[in-house]
């Protein structure tokens, strides 16, 4: 994975955050003394050991961000993520490393922080803004559309103590895009509060983007990352790991969250003339099907290996071209190569830019069977109707074991490996084809 940075060409190159070199380090004591006797006498006359234990939370980051870019970063629990954006909001100084930021910044981060909880919510408000500088008198030109967008009502005059959590995001959600930010930050946050508040959220959002602010988000959400980001970087143990287009760094995520930690046994020896099919199992056929995608990402442990598969539409095989509303099937085998229990097959359906418009697997369905021993060849077909508007379409097919904590690992997954292309319609816009209609009630004239 490379951690070369890229900057789409579509934004503004100059760049309003700068970070070069950043490292975080944490000290912490076994006992209060310490602390003393490390400022005192520093280590130990041998040099070799600390009076403390340090913990680097963050390892030579370099990131730029662009003005008007929005970008991404995803990472595991514990990765950094939110150490380094509170960095660039200067709530915490880097142990070494320089981060340089130009115009205002407007942060958005952990649930509550900055706010006093015994303040009302108006107080709170006043206070926010007074930090970020802005004048008693700017500050009474945004109350309108802070109180209109947080739709708080009464409870804006009530102590923050007795707010919900989602009412903690409404409020600072509504003050924090009403800064007039250069740079916005934000800290999962929004995965917080209800459905409805989310989407006006991320509506504002788009409306900021275009206006030139810079936006800097921290979620778990790897579809918000490929809609909303025009750039994503990942982070794992304190390290930049990758940066590049949100696509390829979710790919690199998800790949990382599930992969295998199974210690593999010795795989059954597999003679292809026992199988009574017309293929050898034991080569990917999928390749040379008219609708395999060769830029696919495939990934995972292989015990087990999807080696064929075929797409039928409405009774004949599929060149890659359909239509709205047409029955599709899919047919595919796994050969296994280990014994194998928990067993999860599924499939999911994405636009051309990553975003899923339909999954399901057999985890959901029970459709299946959950336990396979080595050498068995398994075929089985999904049943799709195509009830999409014009577009192309890619179609992912996986196979997963089911794990407890982890939730899966991936065994054989094969990213965007069908492609379909849903003929021109010119009735609708967007991706689900609802059936929908108009017509004319009535009429009355004066």
């Amino acid at each position: 994975m490379s951690s070369d940075l890229k900057i789409p060409n579509s934004h503004d190159l100059s760049p309003v955050i700068e970070v070069k070199g950043v490292t975080k380090c944490y000290e912490t004591y076994r006992k209060p003394i310490h602390r003393l006797w490390q400022s005192l006498l520093g280590s130990e006359a041998n040099g070799t050991k600390k009076w403390c234990d340090e913990f680097w939370a963050l390892k030579g980051i370099d990131l730029t961000v662009g003005k008007g870019e929005t970008v991404g970063i995803v990472g595991r629990n514990g990765s950094g993520k939110s150490t380094l954006l509170q960095i660039i909001a200067s709530i915490l100084q880097p142990t070494e490393g320089s981060v340089a930021t130009t115009g205002r910044i407007s942060a958005l981060l952990e649930l509550g922080a900055g706010f006093n909880p015994e303040f009302t919510g108006m107080e709170n408000a006043r206070l926010n803004a007074s930090i970020m500088g802005l004048s008693r008198e700017e500050f009474h030109q945004k109350l309108p559309d802070i109180v209109e967008f947080c739709g708080l009502g009464d409870f804006l005059h009530r102590p923050v103590k007795t707010y919900s959590s989602g009412m903690f995001v409404r409020l600072a959600f509504a003050v924090a895009i009403n800064m007039n930010p250069d740079i916005l930050i934000i800290d999962e946050a929004l995965a917080v509060g209800d459905v409805r508040f989310q989407r006006k959220c991320f509506r504002r959002l788009d409306d900021l983007k275009a206006s030139g602010v810079s936006i800097l988000f921290v979620t778990h959400s790897t579809d918000s990352v490929i809609k909303y980001c025009d750039r994503a970087i990942m982070l794992d143990e304190g390290e930049l790991k990758m940066t590049g287009t949100p696509k390829d760094v979710v790919q690199a995520y998800l790949e990382m969250m599930f992969d295998s930690d199974v210690e593999a046994s010795a795989p059954v020896t597999i003679d292809p003339e026992n199988y009574s099919v017309d293929f050898d199992p034991t080569v990917d056929h999928c390749l040379a099907q008219p609708t395999y995608n060769a830029n696919e990402h495939r990934w995972g442990d292989g015990r087990a290996k999807i080696c064929n598969y075929e797409v039928i539409c409405n009774g004949e095989r599929c060149t890659g071209l359909v239509k709205r509303g047409d029955e599709i099937l899919i047919r595919m085998s796994v050969l296994f190569y280990q014994e194998m229990d928990d067993i999860i097959y599924g499939i999911t359906v994405k636009t051309n830019d990553g975003n899923a418009v339909y999954g399901t697997n057999s985890r959901l369905t029970g459709s299946l069977p959950t336990y396979q021993n080595g050498g068995d060849l398994v075929s089985f077909e999904y049943k799709l109707t195509m009830n999409l508007l014009a577009g192309d379409y890619f179609i992912s097919l996986g196979v997963a074991q089911d794990h407890s904590e982890r939730d899966n690992i991936a065994v054989d997954r094969r990213y965007d490996m069908i492609h379909l292309h849903v003929g021109q319609t010119a009735d609708a816009f967007g991706y689900a084809a609802l059936k929908g209609g108009m017509r004319l009630l009535d009429q009355q004239s004066a």
